[in-house]
């Protein structure tokens, strides 16, 4: 059987040692604040995680930028090269453009490389959403699984990722044009903590508004063990925006009802971060499948 790697990219939120552990490698994408730009750099190489936040905090303005089809063909044929299928797991669609960029990179390798597989899917999910996913692609790797099997698994479960995220503030998000809400979500009420969700298009949707920062953490716990499942490939983690803090109540919270699974804690990366915004978290999980439209 021909071995495959897997591809992502920054809004994975996988950091290098995930990416090592589960020999995933991620495209980086792009990101503008001022008269700079960097790759979103899952590793923080170029600036660091309290930096990074501290200038949303003041204002600054980022901009994000898609990976392009000539980055996508470098990648694949590095691989395509060696040897390699690939299996490429984007951001959604609904987020990114970028997995459309896959898929013509995809088209064009393909007429050249013809006995070699790209399989690019549209993962419909962001942040460790996407990482989640990925992840199981891994696992399911390991397990001697081919790549069309582990392909099909990821397109038939995509759906069942969950979401449960909340937000210091809408305006990040709002300004990014990445959640869909009522004007009632925005009214600049700094008590009232909307709890957003990925609906089945890979959209972000605020779908409750609750007061104060301690009732949208037990909210998002409520919610969490509503949809929560015990099935194969299940990992929980929690995420967050330079508030550790947060993310740390969470997971004494969630080891309250779920006692046999570990809850692995990560920063959310530059991508993802930026149009969120500092204060941020969020729990990713395999439960019930996703009925937001």
């Amino acid at each position: 059987m021909k071995k495959f790697v897997i591809v992502t990219d920054s809004c994975s939120e996988l950091d290098k040692e995930l990416r090592q552990k589960y020999d995933v490698d991620y495209i980086p994408m792009h990101i503008r604040y001022g008269e700079r730009e960097d790759i979103a750099d899952l590793d923080w190489g170029n600036i660091t995680i309290n930096e990074f936040y501290d200038l949303l905090r003041q204002g600054v303005r980022m901009t994000t930028a898609q990976i392009t089809v000539n980055e996508y063909k470098e990648r694949f044929k590095s691989y395509l090269d060696a040897g390699f299928d690939v299996l490429s797991i984007s951001c959604s669609s609904g987020l990114s453009a970028s997995v459309k960029a896959s898929f013509m990179a995809r088209d064009e390798l393909l007429n050249e490389y013809k006995d070699s597989k790209i399989i690019c899917i549209d993962s419909l999910n962001a942040c460790f959403g996407l990482g989640l996913l990925c992840l199981t692609a891994s696992d399911m790797r390991a397990e001697g699984k081919t790549i069309e099997e582990v392909a099909e698994f990821i397109e038939l479960n995509k759906k069942r990722v969950n979401q449960e995220c909340t937000v210091e503030s809408l305006t990040y998000l709002k300004r990014a044009g990445r959640v869909s809400a009522t004007s009632a979500f925005f009214g600049g009420i700094l008590s009232v903590k909307p709890i957003i969700v990925s609906d089945l298009k890979g959209i972000n949707h605020a779908v409750e508004k609750v007061k104060g920062r301690a009732k949208s953490f037990e909210r998002l716990i409520e919610r969490f063990n509503e949809e929560y499942e015990d099935v194969p490939h299940q990992k929980i983690y929690i995420v967050h925006a330079d508030c550790l803090d947060g993310a740390l109540t969470l997971k004494e919270m969630i080891e309250k009802t779920v006692k046999d699974k570990e809850i692995c804690i990560g920063n959310i990366g530059p991508i993802v971060g930026s149009t969120t915004g500092p204060g941020t978290v969020a729990i990713y999980f395999y439960g019930k499948p996703v009925t937001v439209e």
